[in-house]
């Protein structure tokens, strides 16, 4: 076996999604945590500058790059959120709308030129990734959690606020 043979992924990309066409009420629980407002915020802005048709917001998401055959050395790791946008079929992604940031990185020839390019790269990976999403059935199943979580608050009156 080679010393890469157990670095399969050159992209480790990860993030919770939320349709936003399953959100039937906007307003957040006076009794949330900051952090919780703060997404909630977030969420409606997503939903205020895209709409909520055929648009899924992408949260407690990273995207890792491993530019060497090192698992030590060579890493980049970005923490993203923000909205993709996919055709009136749900099909295919159109584009992603992200807030990307460098948090960890294991590159002491890095500069700020190479950090803001691979910034901008995050989004192109996010639309690749986000088309396998798709394609291995996890959008559909996506849809099918968050409907049955509104109709099991909806059938029982209760406040469940952005349902996250």
């Amino acid at each position: 076996m080679s010393p890469t043979a157990s670095m399969n992924h050159w992209v480790d990309l990860s993030f919770d999604c939320l349709p936003l066409r399953t959100i039937g009420r906007l307003d957040v629980p006076i009794d949330a945590s900051p952090k919780y407002q703060a997404l909630c915020e977030r969420i409606k802005h997503g939903i205020d500058k895209h709409g909520a048709h055929n648009t899924y917001y992408l949260y407690k998401a990273k995207c890792v790059y491993h530019l060497l055959n090192d698992p030590n050395v060579g890493l980049l790791e970005f923490k993203f959120e923000g909205v993709v946008l996919t055709d009136g079929t749900d099909q295919k992604t159109d584009r992603a709308d992200l807030q990307v940031e460098l948090i960890r990185e294991t590159c002491d020839w890095l500069t700020e030129p190479i950090v803001e390019w691979f910034a901008g790269t995050v989004n192109h990976s996010v639309v690749t990734e986000f088309d396998r999403y798709i394609e291995a059935g996890d959008l559909e199943a996506a849809k099918q959690r968050i409907e049955k979580l509104q109709a099991a608050s909806d059938d029982a009156g209760g406040f469940v606020g952005m349902y996250l």
